[in-house]
């Protein structure tokens, strides 16, 4: 078992930025990828980027591209989303996810194992 805790959400500003935490626990050392995903009210959860825990190989949406930017720290079994450039459009509830088996692509729902509770990102405009 994997245990997933987010933190960092909040309200902020258009323009502004925000760092997202997802602290690991647990098989950590079985994780193969961490994701970020997010939705938004009366939305399906979507992909937001993801990062090979080994490699450090990182992926985006098209939509997060150049304004996002996701890191981990092994030693600490964390991972980051750091959120510059924010906009309206970005509030939704942002969610961490780990899989613990290769799989090919890095978008889908299904391909993640582990899910954490959630953090809310508000951006008001």
């Amino acid at each position: 078992q994997v245990q997933l805790v987010e933190s960092g959400g909040g309200l902020v500003q258009a323009g502004c930025s925000l760092r997202l935490s997802c602290a690991a626990s647990g098989r950590t050392f079985s994780i193969y990828t961490m994701g970020w995903f997010r939705q938004a009210p009366g939305k399906e959860r979507e992909f937001v980027a993801a990062i090979s825990w080994s490699a450090g190989n990182t992926y985006y949406a098209d939509s997060v591209k150049g304004r996002f930017t996701i890191s981990r720290d092994n030693a600490k079994n964390t991972v980051y989303l750091q959120m510059n450039s924010l906009k309206s459009e970005d509030t939704a509830v942002y969610y961490c996810a780990a899989r613990t088996r290769p799989r090919v692509g890095v978008e889908r729902l299904s391909e993640y194992d582990y899910w954490g509770q959630g953090t809310q990102v508000t951006v008001s405009s």
